[in-house]
């Protein structure tokens, strides 16, 4: 089982991000563990991780620099 702490987020349940999806897209997510996000390629924001809770928010997400 991989380590899921991140530095900004706290400790994520792996299953919890197994089954997440995008709020916007429904498309997948990738977890950014140097960050504490979860990432949507597809709607270019990253979602961020507080005290372990993605905050699956539109509003509180991070646009994707290119």
């Amino acid at each position: 089982m991989s380590d899921t702490q991140g530095p900004a987020g706290g400790a994520v349940d792996p299953q919890l991000l197994e089954i997440l999806v995008c709020p916007v897209t429904k498309g997948p997510l990738r977890y950014d563990r140097v960050r504490g996000e979860l990432v949507s390629d597809r709607a270019r924001l990253a979602f961020p991780i507080r005290d372990g809770i993605p905050i699956m928010l539109p509003d509180e997400a991070r646009p994707l620099e290119d």
